[in-house]
């Protein structure tokens, strides 16, 4: 059984091998791999409270990981946590470990106190398993577009 972790300060090792992970599994090395952040970087962000970064290891290798940000809302006094990456080696799917990843993401917002946790998305007929274990887990699938917006 994979053992899920939440990242902290000096897990540098875990941190670029979830990104390695998201590049293999994502098929988006230039995204993921081509120009990674420094330690010091690296290190700011696994010290920062509002950055979720799981790991799904078993025993040798990261084999499932999630990135995800506690959003602090303006409307009402509260919190929300939104899943921005979620991965699994192409070798151990079906196994769990994304609902796993996802199970400790529900525990870091019940011991927050966050409201919600939400998850995008892609309507690519690809994508259809990732959509069927959100539908497993959600309480509603609210339908959306999302827009690119360049700085």
């Amino acid at each position: 059984m994979a053992q899920v972790r939440l990242l902290g300060p000096g897990d540098l090792a875990d941190f670029r091998a979830l990104n390695a992970l998201f590049a293999e599994v994502f098929g988006e090395p230039e995204t993921y791999a081509a120009a990674p952040p420094s330690d010091e970087y690296a290190s700011g962000l696994l010290g920062d409270a509002s950055v979720i970064l799981l790991v799904a290891r078993d025993g040798r290798r990261v084999i499932g990981g999630l990135g995800g940000y506690v959003l602090r809302k303006f409307e009402r006094a509260r919190s929300e946590i939104y899943i921005y990456d979620l991965a699994v080696a192409g070798d151990r799917r079906r196994e769990g470990i994304a609902t796993a990843l996802i199970e400790e993401t529900r525990r870091i917002a019940r011991e927050i106190g966050a409201w919600t946790i939400f998850v995008q998305a892609d309507v690519l007929p690809e994508d259809e398993p990732a959509r069927a274990l959100y539908r497993k887990l959600a309480s509603d699938e609210i339908t959306a577009l999302h827009f690119d917006i360049a700085p």
